[in-house]
């Protein structure tokens, strides 16, 4: 099963996609896509925060970038956690538009062909102004974009706005 949990900041959207997890009753492999910044105080304490809220017997990976390759290589008895796709995604925003395009369909592909319930948690960062730098506007396109390829596969997609999580599957119609 894959599924989708998409939200704004502070929205409930990692906490939504825990619950599910955890309702899960198998063995949990929570991907972490942030690299530690060991000198940002503030950054550091947000890490933790998730860290702190996790149960002790989930198995952490921290996984900046090699994403496919890791989903691919975890046992059919568990359930995969990845949070964030924002944050995976802002660790490769240095590549190319067609480097991109590649990691991108290899994700897509692993995430077809593993044989473990996923849940991804993604950023909603398409609903404000569009960004002033080219460097915000490719990140705003490119997470849209992989959020709306896996919501088009995903069993169940959520949307999680002020501390709701709401089934888009059951109420949206999917876009062809």
């Amino acid at each position: 099963m894959i599924t989708l949990v998409t939200g704004a900041t502070r929205s409930g959207k990692s906490e939504w996609a825990e619950h599910l997890a955890m309702r899960s009753q198998k063995p949990v492999v929570y991907i972490a896509t942030a690299t530690r910044y060991p000198n940002d105080a503030e950054w550091e304490a947000r890490l933790q925060k998730h860290s702190d809220r996790r149960p002790k017997n989930w198995q952490t990976l921290e996984v900046p970038i090699n994403l496919s390759q890791i989903i691919l290589e975890v046992k059919a008895k568990n359930y995969i956690l990845v949070d964030s796709l924002g944050t995976w995604l802002a660790n490769l925003l240095e590549q190319d538009e067609d480097a991109w395009i590649r990691i991108e369909y290899e994700l897509l592909e692993a995430i077809q062909v593993c044989t473990v319930d996923i849940t991804f948690v993604s950023e909603e960062v398409g609903w404000g102004l569009v960004p002033e730098y080219k460097s915000g506007r490719i990140f705003r396109d490119r997470l849209g974009g992989l959020s709306r390829k896996i919501g088009a596969i995903a069993d169940a997609v959520y949307l999680v706005t002020g501390g709701y999580a709401v089934n888009l599957t059951q109420i949206g119609e999917k876009l062809l």
